[in-house]
C-alpha cells in the first residue's frame, strides 16, 4: 500500500491508497475483488462505520476470540456475517439488510414464500396422527 496517496481508479482497475469512510469505494456495495479496510479507535466505532452503510449484504469481523466475534456479528446490520473470512452456505438462508435485498434465498427461508399456511382445527386427532391405521 503507497500511504499517504489517495486511492485511484484506472478504468477497472483501483490502485490501493488510502480510503475512509467517506470515499465511494468505502460506501457503495462493491461486487469483484475489493477490500477497503478503515480504521477505527474502538470496536465500537468499527462497529458505527460498519453500520454507516444503506447496504448490508456481506460483512467479516476477524479476531481470535469466538465469543467476542458473535457479540460484533449480533450488533452488525447485514444479511451475512462471517469470522476471519468471507463465509456463505448454499443450504442456509441468504440475502441483506437494508438496500441489500428483500427477502432470502436458499434454506427453508427461501421456501417460505413459495409455501402458503393452512389451519385445520379438529376435534380429535386423526388415525394418520396417532399413529393407528384407518
Amino acid at each position: 500500500m503507497q500511504h499517504g496517496k489517495p486511492f485511484a481508479v484506472n478504468g477497472t482497475n483501483v490502485q490501493p491508497g488510502n480510503v475512509d469512510n467517506h470515499a465511494t469505494i468505502a460506501r457503495e456495495e462493491i461486487f469483484g475483488p475489493v477490500l477497503s479496510v478503515i480504521p477505527a479507535e474502538s470496536e465500537a466505532a468499527a462497529i458505527e462505520i460498519a453500520n454507516d452503510t444503506v447496504y448490508g449484504l456481506n460483512a467479516s469481523v476477524f479476531t481470535n476470540d469466538v465469543e467476542r466475534a458473535y457479540a460484533v456479528a449480533r450488533q452488525l446490520r447485514s444479511g451475512t456475517v462471517g469470522h476471519n473470512s468471507f463465509r456463505s452456505d448454499l443450504t442456509i438462508a441468504f440475502g441483506g439488510f437494508k438496500q441489500s435485498g428483500i427477502g432470502r434465498e436458499g434454506g427453508t427461508e427461501g421456501l417460505m414464500p413459495f409455501l402458503e399456511t393452512k389451519t385445520v382445527i379438529l376435534d380429535a386427532k386423526p388415525a394418520h396422527i396417532r399413529g393407528q391405521s384407518k
